[in-house]
């Protein structure tokens, strides 16, 4: 098992940064700040994000957003990189932005993919919520808790803790020990369908939307498209989740999926899934601490 320097201050009063700020990691921060943390989220120049109502990522298109009650505003971050001096003092503005907006109560989305903010920020608890299902750099030094979402981690190694993601009997469960289940390709059965409910993209291109999130579709109608060809639906439902129109998409990528349940609300809520993780987040925590 790695180590881990236990923190001496009060769970409230940590300082907790999330790598992604998608429906998942959302609804992981949107817990995490309910309880009293005190939460900054990174993101990349053009979030993948396909549920946006959902996500603190959509603070990168339009500055700022709501999801439940909770606020969010994006903080331009790019490290000069050209000469330290410059990046350090760069960094330290945007460091006093940051505990600007937590202490106003909003969550600020920093764009900083490669996590240049971290030895100024000097996070108490560093979360992988990209769920890259891979390791991309991430190691028990970062903060003085790591946790990660999902599959690629290994838990005693890589991380303190993992955190399993997939829908199920396990959903939400901290591993303190192992891995998550792996991945299998297959998502999970929301409303009786998997792949169906998927809308992925026919080509190489740019994706214009025909509908937008919270729109009723019956089977075979017209979602988008990506040049000339046509993105349709594969179930009836409710659209609940799109990538942000104008996007550059490869094909075979995941751009949005139908939610079979028909219940419209649901596009501009935090999802079961979202809250399980975040309460399997906020115990691993709790745990260690």
């Amino acid at each position: 098992m790695v180590g881990i320097e236990r923190d001496t201050k009060k769970p409230h009063r940590q300082l907790v940064l999330i790598k992604g700020a998608g429906d998942l990691a959302t609804g992981v921060g949107h817990r995490l700040h309910r309880a009293g943390f005190k939460v900054v989220m990174t993101e990349q120049e053009r979030p993948t994000v396909i549920r946006r109502p959902v996500s603190f990522a959509r603070a990168v298109f339009e500055t700022e957003t709501e999801v439940e009650g909770v606020r969010a505003r994006k903080i331009t971050w790019i490290a000069p990189g050209s000469e330290a001096a410059m990046e350090k003092q760069k960094a330290k503005e945007v460091v006093k932005n940051i505990f600007t907006l937590i202490d106003q109560g909003t969550v600020p989305v920093a764009i900083d993919p490669c996590l240049k903010l971290i030895p100024y920020l000097k996070p108490d608890v560093f979360i992988e919520g990209t769920l890259s299902k891979k390791n991309t750099g991430v190691s028990p030094d970062l903060a003085s808790l790591v946790i990660a979402l999902g599959p690629g981690y290994h838990a005693g190694r890589d991380v303190h803790a993992v955190v399993e993601t997939r829908r199920g009997h396990d959903l939400g469960r901290v591993i303190y020990n192992g891995e998550a289940l792996p991945d299998d390709g297959v998502p999970g059965p929301v409303g009786g369908y998997s792949s169906e409910r998927l809308l992925k993209a026919p080509d190489n291109g740019i994706f214009q939307a025909d509908l937008e999130i919270g729109d009723l579709v019956s089977c075979g109608d017209a979602v988008g498209r990506v040049g000339t060809s046509e993105i349709r639906a594969g179930i009836t439902g409710v659209v609940r989740g799109l990538i942000q129109e104008g996007f550059a998409v490869k094909q075979g990528m995941k751009i949005g999926d139908i939610d079979p349940r028909e219940k419209r609300d649901y596009c501009f809520s935090i999802s079961d899934k979202a809250r399980a993780v975040g309460g399997g987040v906020l115990e691993a925590i709790l745990h260690f601490n």
